[in-house]
């Protein structure tokens, strides 16, 4: 009997790597593989891979530099570097890592099984960097596994087509590429029949989806698709670009009781200096206008955004005008980054005149503030009665269970034993900046 082969996946950055991962291991698992958690056992060992900033790249590079070590126990091991620094670095990875062999960009995924036996085969080393074909995996194959088998990430769009100065994704990932409704909705419905409760819908720019497709069709005319889907409790969406958040998709949000009221929309910014310069599209009232038309329309709505501080060019003045939208907007939650350069975005090119030292001071000084908003937000909900989806066990505290709100909230509460995927009713009787706390009341 021929032993069944193992593969091992690790994987860095967004949901959409996420979601990537699991759909390798889905083709893996139809060419005979089976997923394992130790490397030690695999027979192909696969980092999937982001380049959207130069940690997250160098972190996994530098992870897959450690398994030249198991290749010299197990020359038949095949190591490869998957997604974005993939497509990023290309053939540099060999002259770095001359013990990995296989070398995959995002949209070649589906190649992995074939390019693995011809290496088997032929002892040489495999590239696929093109953009899709037949063998790009578009999200409608069976999953070997998901990461939580009541939440499904569902790909709506792949790809960028803006030009944003400091982005690698529209080199690493490619066009951008709306998929058809019906396939959409066909994957939907496979999830709840699986088990799925919640779905979130994946893009680079989601509230620009529907770009090329006939008949036309936008995200909110695809919410209002997914909506009927029956089992489905929860639909959510991310990215967002304030360029693409139009009426359907307010009124997707105000008229549909599954769409969560949640929106990450990043600003990157509070100056429309700095917002020219990164080529974003829109002005700080433009961003500001929007909002405020978010909350009018749609009651209970939270919006998060990401920032990047100490972007080439950006004063003390600038910076200041990003605390200041900041503290008018009152985001639930915000990520801050610290510009660095990233070859091959036209921002590469640009003076990187921010000194190091005042770009950690900038990042603290708005996190301090989104600290202070998001306590003052959380403690408002004190005392109210909130409905959750419950992820598990909390990682800080096996005793507590923890879920989230329909608008994002994390919420931990005690529980004798584990409901994990059911929607639950809890008391908020207590608060943090990062979270809410309270009574388990009703399932």
């Amino acid at each position: 009997m021929t032993a069944i082969r193992k593969i091992w996946i690790e994987t860095y950055g967004c949901q959409m790597n996420v979601l990537d991962s699991e759909l390798i291991a889905g083709r893996m698992k139809r060419d005979g593989y089976e997923l394992t958690t130790d490397r030690e056992a695999a027979d192909v060992l696969l980092f999937n891979t982001c380049s959207v900033r130069k940690h997250a790249e160098e972190r996994a590079i530098s992870n897959a530099g450690t398994l030249k070590y198991l290749r010299r126990r197990r020359p038949d091991a095949i190591v490869g570097i998957v997604g974005c620094a993939a497509q990023n670095l290309k053939e540099e990875i060999f002259e770095r890592l001359p013990h990995v062999q296989l070398v995959v960009g995002p949209r070649k995924v589906g190649a992995i099984p074939r390019l693995i036996e011809e290496i088997r085969a032929t002892g040489q080393r495999r590239v696929a960097l093109e953009d899709f074909d037949d063998e790009f995996i578009d999200g409608a194959e069976t999953l070997a596994r998901r990461e939580s088998p009541f939440k499904a990430y569902i790909k709506a769009i792949e790809g960028c087509d803006l030009s944003c100065a400091f982005c690698i994704v529209p080199a690493t990932r490619g066009r951008e590429t709306s998929r058809p409704p019906d396939v959409i909705a066909d994957e939907v419905r496979r999830a709840a029949a699986e088990g799925v409760v919640e779905v979130t819908l994946l893009g680079q720019t989601i509230d620009s989806y529907g770009k090329g497709l006939k008949p036309a069709i936008d995200l909110g005319g695809l919410l209002r698709r997914l909506h009927g889907v029956e089992g489905i409790r929860r639909i959510r969406f991310i990215t967002s670009h304030p360029s693409f958040m139009r009426e359907p998709i307010i009124d997707a949000l105000r008229d549909l009781p599954k769409v969560c009221k949640y929106v990450h929309m990043p600003a990157q910014s509070g100056s429309d200096a700095v917002l020219r310069r990164m080529r974003r599209g829109y002005t700080a009232d433009r961003y500001l206008r929007l909002v405020d038309r978010l909350r009018e329309r749609v009651p209970g709505v939270e919006i998060a955004s990401d920032f990047i501080v100490g972007f080439p060019g950006e004063t003390v003045e600038d910076f200041e005008r990003t605390l200041a939208l900041a503290e008018r907007v009152r985001f639930q939650n915000a990520y801050v980054f610290q510009y660095s350069p990233r070859p091959g975005t036209d921002a590469a090119a640009m003076a990187d005149d921010v000194p190091a030292e005042e770009k950690g001071r900038r990042n603290q000084v708005l996190l301090d503030l989104q600290e202070r908003v998001s306590g003052e937000k959380n403690s408002k909900r004190v005392g109210q009665r909130i409905e959750i989806l419950v992820e598990g066990p909390s990682k800080t505290n096996p005793r507590r269970q923890a879920g989230r709100s329909d608008t994002n909230q994390i919420v931990h509460f005690e529980a004798a034993c584990d409901v994990r995927g059911r929607f639950v009713t809890v008391d908020i009787t207590s608060s943090t900046p990062l979270a809410l706390y309270g009574t388990w009341v009703g399932s």
